[in-house]
Formats: C-alpha cells, structure tokens, sequence
C-alpha cells in the first residue's frame, strides 16, 4: 500500500528531533503512552492546530528521546480516543490522520497528524477564544492575548473554491477526470511529467489538496477543468447552458446545448459555437462583399466570462444561461450583485469577486481581464458596432446583462437613446474625455443634420440626471458632459 504523503515529512522532523541532541520541536511531540490527562492532550491537539502547517504527535518514544514502541491494541486506543478529542473538546473541529512507521532501530511507532486549521485560533469547546494553545520552543502553552490576535489575522474561513469536489484519489485517477493538459496550455506550459511534479504543481494550482495517500480535486479544479461535470454530483448543476429560441419570446425553442466539460477547458469551444450559430451581416469594403458577426466578440467573451467567475456557488441547481433570442442576447448568472455594487456604475468599477481564485485564474489562462476594464471593453465594442446600450438588469437571486442586435437611431426607445448617452458620458470620462454634441453623434453614427435630435436627448439624459454639465458657465454651443456621479 502507498505511504501517505505527509509521512515522509513527519519521519524527517522526527529525525531532526533525534539528533544532534534528542529533544522536542514546535512541529512534533514524543509520547511514551496515552495519558490520562485529556485536557493536557486536548491542548496539544489545539497547538498544532494553531501552528503553522501543522503538527505531529508520536507516540511510542519516552521522554528522553529512546523509541519504547507501540502495539495494536495500544494503537486502536490512542487512535479511537484522540479521534474522539479532536471532534469533540476542539472548536473548529479537528480531523486527524495516523499511521504507524519505524524509528531508526525498527522499533514501531504511532504517527498522528494535526493539521492546521484554517479557522483560528482553535480553541476548547464551549469556552472564549482566549482558551487556545500554541506551541513554543518545543512545548505547549497558554496563547497570550497577543498572539491570539496574531491567530485571529491568519484566520481564514474556506473558500468555496478549495472545498472537496471528490473522494480521495490517486493521481491517475485525477488525470482521469481532469483536461490538465488543456490547463497547461492555457498557462503556456508544458504539463509536469513526473507524478511528483505534477502532484505539486497540483497542489499549487489550487487544483487538488492533498490528504493521506493521495489527492482531493478542490471544487475550483473540478469547475475549471472538469473532463465531465457530471462526474462532480455537487458541480453537475453549474454546467453553462446555452438556449436558442426562434424569436423575441422563449415559447418555440430551436436547440439546446448544455456544457459538459470545466469553464476554462472548454470557453474557447463556447465561443467558437456562438460564433457559428449567431447572425452574419453583409458589409461591403474596398468593393468587396464580407460577412461580419452582429454581437462583438470582445463582448461575449467578456460577459459570459463575468457570469462564470462571479456567480454565486452557494445557490443551488441553478447555473450561468446565455438564451439567444432573434433580437438579443441575454446573459444571466446566479447570485445578486455584491453589497454597494449599482448596475450602473459597473463600467470602469473596481474588480471585486465572490470567487477571487477562479477571477485569477481566468486572468492567468487569458480569457478574460481582472482590472475592471471588462464592461468598459463591452461598451467600447458595442458603440463600434452600432448597438443599443447594454441592459444590466439586478435580480433578487441573479444577474443578467443583455446585448440587442443592431438598431438605427430612430428605432431606439427614449429610455434607450438616455442610457446610450449615459454609457458614452462613462466611457468618455474614462478615457480623459467628455460627452459633446459631436461625440454622440459619432456614437449614433448620425449625420451633421441631426445635431438638433442630438442636443434634445442631451437635454433628456440632463433632466433625467443621467448626466451633468462638466462647467456649468460653457456656452450651449460647445457644452461638454460628464457622468451624474463624476
């Protein structure tokens, strides 16, 4: 049977606490026996717990450092009693691994593993914070209110992302049900060859954690690069699904394609079918006839990567939708927008995700921005391509956005025309430059005639307190406009 992978670590201290002098280590503690003093190894338990990465208790070894042994039945007991401890006396609750090895002389020895708790400090149960143990100088003693406060700051309650997706695996096993090497092409590199390499790297990614003898996929490893999401019961309902309707309405659906593999492993196939199935317009340049895609890519990338990456998890059996209408585009993912986010203050805002890991990762694999420039990409495309302004809509568990094909000036609604002026008035400020006359019409793509329709949408975006006079003593002739919040 493989040799659990935190053993070899363990062996190691265990040797540096023998020699040159024996003596015990912050990392590790020497038991003769199980003692009757629960509390005693109750406070151990919460040390190492405290402790960075962890620690181990031995038993078998006396307190001058010579290895005395252990039996089964010694084993059975301290392992069952320990076990009961850890669950029981500890808050957060502990859960320990064992295994049995040799000391130098081939005497057997008791290994218990106490991981770190990513929620500090660890502490009795039922009593304060200010109950908590820590290691020092190769003793356990009571944490001073100081260094619980130390604890405190490097507590950390766990991610959504580094949750367990699966059961514990072997590395085969993982390369089985994960497309790794699709993430190493992301990342531009090549995919580590040797197994312990690749474990590590692994475990770097974030992909997998280690337990024991073998490898768990974390839930951020399993929605990235999941072969199959079906293969990951809790994930199967996160799977994209793209939805094709014939008309304005969701009554006569053409298809549906629902995703089958991991967002990262499988954006670039997403998009490519979008590009496929979404309509072409014909444009004629330099006297030659082109088809040119109605919806901009940049968009799409951006938009439906923010659905991924900034949904909420937490909400089950729902996942990110792209239904695709003759007339639009609507993009929804689960979760409501973060506290103090406003829809329309969402161009140009300062990135903030609910899922900070998957947000990066995207940004490593290059498939989409984490500088805030995302929606400012959107609007930019839109303009160029003659759209109506993009709809952002909060719901009270969802998000959506919306693109809508082309439309002429004269085809817009008047709540469009104000939000149209709104988004360039943003983009504008953004870019060191202000809303005109001249710039607006550019973005309509009007001629000169229409400067009058130009001036009285202004004048509605003003009244609707969309935007707002940059000087306030400019004559109207050459009046500039910033957002209302600028």
């Amino acid at each position: 049977m493989a040799t659990k992978l935190w053993v070899n670590d363990a062996l190691q201290i265990l040797a540096e606490s023998f020699a040159p002098v024996p003596h015990e280590l912050n990392e590790l503690d020497w038991k003769a026996r199980f003692s009757d003093q629960r509390d005693r190894l109750a406070e151990h338990l919460m040390a190492f717990a405290n402790h960075p990465n962890g620690g181990y208790l031995v038993f078998g070894v006396d307190n001058d450092g010579k290895a005395t042994g252990v039996d089964q039945t010694q084993i059975t007991s301290i392992v069952g009693q320990l076990s009961n401890l850890g669950r029981d006396a500890v808050a957060p609750p502990l859960a320990l691994d064992h295994a049995v090895a040799e000391a130098p002389d081939g005497t057997p020895l008791l290994l218990v593993r106490i991981p770190e708790s990513p929620v500090k400090p660890a502490h009795r149960r039922g009593k304060s914070i200010e109950e908590a143990w820590v290691r020092s100088g190769g003793t356990t003693r009571k944490a001073s209110r100081h260094e619980i406060g130390a604890l405190l700051m490097n507590s950390c309650t766990p991610h959504w992302e580094d949750l367990r997706a699966s059961p514990l695996l072997s590395l085969a096993d993982v390369q089985h049900h994960l497309d790794l090497e699709a993430i190493a092409k992301l990342l531009q590199r090549p995919l580590p060859e040797d197994m312990e390499d690749l474990g590590r790297w692994l475990v770097q990614e974030g992909i997998t954690a280690i337990d024991g003898r073998g490898h768990y996929i974390t839930n951020f490893g399993a929605i990235a690069a999941a072969r199959k999401l079906d293969d990951f019961p809790s994930l199967e309902r996160k799977r994209i699904r793209l939805i094709r309707y014939r008309g304005t309405n969701k009554v006569d659906t053409i298809d549906e394609l629902p995703g089958q593999r991991g967002y990262a492993v499988a954006f670039e196939a997403l998009i490519g079918h979008l590009r496929r199935v979404l309509p072409h317009s014909e444009v004629i340049k330099q006297s030659l006839r082109t088809e040119t895609a109605v919806y901009p890519e940049i968009a799409l990338r951006e938009l439906i990567a923010n659905a991924l990456i900034h949904q909420d998890f937490s909400i089950s059996g729902a996942g990110p939708m792209v239904d695709v209408f003759s007339d639009r585009i609507t993009i929804t993912n689960p979760g409501a927008l973060l506290p103090g986010k406003r829809p329309d203050r969402l161009i140009g805002a300062t990135p903030e995700s609910r899922n900070e890991k998957l947000a990066s990762a995207f940004r490593r694999y290059r498939i989409c921005e984490e500088r805030g420039t995302g929606f400012q990409k959107v609007v930019q495309a839109i303009e160029l391509f003659g759209l109506p302004p993009l709809q952002i809509t909060p719901h009270d568990t969802a998000f959506s956005v919306t693109l809508s094909a082309p439309r002429k000036f004269a085809e817009m609604g008047a709540a469009e025309r104000i939000e149209a002026c709104y988004q360039h008035a943003v983009l504008q400020y953004l870019s060191s430059q202000t809303l005109t006359n001249t710039t607006l019409r550019e973005r309509f793509k009007l001629h000169d005639k229409q400067r009058n329709s130009i001036t009285n949408l202004i004048s509605d975006a003003v009244d609707a307190g969309r935007i707002k006079r940059k000087d306030t003593n400019s004559g109207n002739k050459f009046a500039e406009y910033i957002p209302y919040w600028a």
